[in-house]
């Protein structure tokens, strides 16, 4: 297949490359565009011939429920039975942006997109770009991140071609993503809400409009197994480069010294050793690969970095990543969420 790499600017969206890239849309082909969270893989959510393609690109799993991305919120109540008042409340407060909603679906989104889940997930990004493409194509857009299932997510249009060109009809370049995780999701079918994948808005965000929301158990416990995954990035390993990887947590100085003894015995055996960790770290360590993923004080800065950071560590070739734990906190439970799975909780604490 023929890609086409289309580059657009945001503070000027040339509407002759975004008209035609709406069409390929329409037209039932696949679009790769860019969102404030990750760069997502878009196809007509009413064309079930469509996301099938989507599952086809990214050898994603066919259990593993997409999110369908609109323009206005006058489109969910097309999308689903019914929207409850809760819904309403935070639709306003946090949309267009990193939020979304899980709600019964209606019946014109075809099954492939939920999984055979009587749910639907929606949201509205924010990315000026994302908004543009899905009022011009005029149909909501099924989209999950735009890269090889498993991998990290893609926060850049290269990292997008690294993995899909060749298999999707459009990639649309707009920079990078300045959130760099993805959504939040949130269950509105229950009460109190459940987050059942952390992002960009945080539990702390959410219950000051909320009052209160729960969290699933399987994002506190590894142990929790998923049958049926009821939101994206539930069930299977995601986010995970090419190199074993190691988290080891704790109070900074133990964790330093800890990196460095494992930095040892992994370099003994012959390994190439990358080290990832922090603004207040990367000048403790030596003699391997190091990258800092962000500041401690400033975790949005490492949620921006993470996805970036592991891609690049298979750009080097490392063996082994050794990552620093960060504090789960706000946008940290995301940060640790996607690094936990990336290292397949292969975590160490010190």
């Amino acid at each position: 297949m023929k890609t086409e790499v289309i580059k657009l600017d945001i503070n000027n969206i040339d509407l002759d490359k975004l008209n035609y890239a709406a069409q390929i849309l329409k037209d039932g082909g696949l679009v790769a565009f860019p969102t404030e969270t990750v760069y997502g893989l878009g196809a007509n959510a009413l064309d079930e011939s469509a996301v099938k393609r989507i599952f086809e690109a990214k050898g994603r799993p066919s259990d593993n429920p997409l999110i369908v991305h609109i323009a206005d919120i006058g489109q969910v109540s097309g999308l689903v039975k019914a929207i409850p008042p809760e819904a309403f409340a935070v639709m306003e407060r946090f949309w267009p942006g990193p939020l979304t909603l899980v709600m019964e679906k209606s019946l014109i989104i075809p099954e492939v997109i939920t999984a055979g889940l009587d749910t639907v997930a929606i949201r509205m990004p924010s990315h000026p770009v994302a908004l543009a493409l899905i009022k011009e194509a005029g149909i909501p857009i099924a989209a999950p991140s735009a890269n090889t299932s498993g991998k990290p997510s893609p926060t850049s249009s290269q990292h997008v071609i690294e993995d899909l060109y060749g298999k999707v009809d459009v990639i649309i370049e707009a920079g990078c993503s300045k959130v760099g995780l993805e959504s939040t999701v949130l269950d509105m079918t229950v009460l109190p809400p459940m987050i059942l994948r952390p992002g960009g808005i945080t539990p702390v965000e959410l219950n000051t409009v909320l009052g209160k929301v729960d969290i699933d158990p399987s994002l506190v416990s590894k142990e929790t197994e998923i049958l049926k995954p009821r939101s994206p990035g539930m069930k299977y390993t995601h986010y995970s480069p090419k190199a074993k990887v190691i988290i080891i947590e704790g109070d900074i100085q133990s964790v330093v010294s800890k990196v460095l003894e494992l930095q040892g015995e992994y370099a003994q055996k012959g390994a190439k050793v990358g080290i990832l960790a922090t603004e207040q770290t990367k000048d403790m360590y030596s003699s391997a690969e190091i990258i800092s993923m962000g500041d401690r004080n400033e975790p949005a800065t490492i949620a921006a970095n993470l996805f970036a950071a592991l891609r690049e560590f298979d750009m080097r070739q490392v063996d082994v990543i050794l990552a620093e734990a960060i504090e789960s906190t706000g946008i940290g439970l995301a940060i640790m969420n996607r690094m936990s799975k990336a290292a397949g909780y292969n975590i160490i604490k010190v």
